[in-house]
């Protein structure tokens, strides 16, 4: 990255039409592997003015109520009174039921080689995994910032009753010697209600509620040349899906690396284990993490190929960016003798399906993950941001 450069990344709030719709999604994966931890399913959602749609495509011993499922989220994202409401919105559903022959097989086939080598990829799909140590997390510094002001800028709808559900932020970080130096931009696009003050008091309510506490202790701080834009736009009345559609799947760079790295054009939510292109995104994060946590290398990219009919991906490949301490192709030796990226081996190493079949009934395990990012989520205990294989690759 040439000196000067200024990486720009965002995040958004639950309210957020997209996020909306990838939380409806992920917290009917959640009901499904809830009531049958060998479901598969596809859950897709739309949202529009007054319009909510839903299209699910399941096998499982389950029955989800989609619609009332639908408006606890929306509910639950603050949409309940004028404009787009959880109680009176339309909620159309497009739902195929296929054979429950067709869920995945008995938790303990995973312990049969020959069952683990003939569970395949049912999709093609390119997956990219990403670490460097700008940050404790291992995770890029602009996004690490944008979800922090996304997380505050939620949490601050309890004392500005002005502030409405549906909010954007993002975070521009000047990068010298291929370094985080300096906090370049700082940008809130809200969604304001009645009451709402001058624009110059809701610039600096929002300085005191938002930016200043979430951003204390990370780096690059708020300094006295970082630029502060609110609504920089124009005024944003009301926002949300009577404003804006939204759609599962639109946000893939603020659900992995904030456009730091490259990712897959695969939606990540709305998906059970068993889709490659879901699972795989988290074995690649977690193989980069592991090899910059082994000092291996200060950025890394791990890139996996899959076909269908496939278990194992056809391509490992790694990409150190010129920060590597090893050679990238003994890196990649290291990564294919330490780890199993066949669908049926991460799902062993991972346990996602019985992680989401224990799960709290309000919470989910997905559901979590469909906003604020699905990486770098150690405040979730995920099992694809854990280094304690770290060691084996030194």
């Amino acid at each position: 990255m040439r000196d000067g450069t200024i990486l720009i990344s965002e995040s958004v709030t639950p309210g957020h039409p997209d996020k909306l719709c990838d939380r409806i999604s992920d917290a009917a994966i959640d009901a499904f592997l809830r009531q049958d931890a060998r479901a598969r399913a596809i859950v897709e959602c739309a949202v529009a003015t007054g319009i909510v749609f839903i299209a699910a495509r399941f096998a499982a011993e389950a029955v989800v109520d989609l619609p009332g499922l639908a408006r606890r989220v929306i509910a639950e994202a603050g949409y309940v009174g004028e404009g787009f409401d959880a109680r009176t919105c339309s909620i159309l559903t497009s739902v195929s039921e296929l054979p429950p022959a067709d869920r995945v097989p008995h938790p303990e086939a995973l312990d049969d080689e020959d069952e683990i080598a003939a569970w395949a990829a049912t999709e093609q799909a390119n997956v990219f995994g990403y670490a460097c140590d700008e940050t404790p997390s291992l995770m890029p510094s602009p996004i690490v910032l944008a979800h922090a002001l996304a997380r505050a800028l939620d949490a601050a709808r309890a004392d500005l009753p002005w502030l409405g559900p549906d909010g954007k932020t993002q975070a521009g970080v000047v990068y010298r010697g291929g370094r985080p130096a300096e906090l370049a931009t700082v940008s809130l696009t809200v969604a304001t209600l009645e009451g709402t003050p001058p624009q110059r008091t809701m610039e600096r309510a929002l300085r005191e509620a938002v930016i200043e506490p979430a951003l204390a202790g990370l780096e690059p701080p708020l300094g006295p040349r970082t630029e502060i834009h609110v609504n920089a736009g124009g005024p944003f009345a009301i926002g949300g899906p009577s404003r804006h559609a939204g759609l599962t799947g639109r946000k893939n760079g603020i659900d992995t690396y904030g456009e730091a790295a490259r990712q897959s054009g695969a939606a990540l939510s709305g998906k059970d284990p068993s889709r490659i292109d879901r699972v795989a995104a988290y074995a690649a994060r977690h193989a980069a993490k592991c090899v910059v946590a082994a000092g291996l290398a200060r950025r890394c990219e791990v890139h996996l190929g899959y076909v269908i009919g496939h278990a194992r991906p056809l391509s490992i490949g790694v990409e150190c960016f010129g920060t590597a301490r090893v050679d990238e192709e003994e890196i990649a030796r290291r990564l294919r003798a330490c780890f199993d990226f066949r669908p049926a081996a991460i799902e062993r190493r991972f346990g996602l399906r019985a992680r989401a079949h224990a799960a709290d009934e309000e919470r989910g395990f997905f559901r979590p993950l469909a906003v604020y990012g699905q990486m770098g989520r150690e405040d979730l205990a995920v099992p694809w941001e854990s280094v304690a294989e770290a060691e084996a690759l030194r």
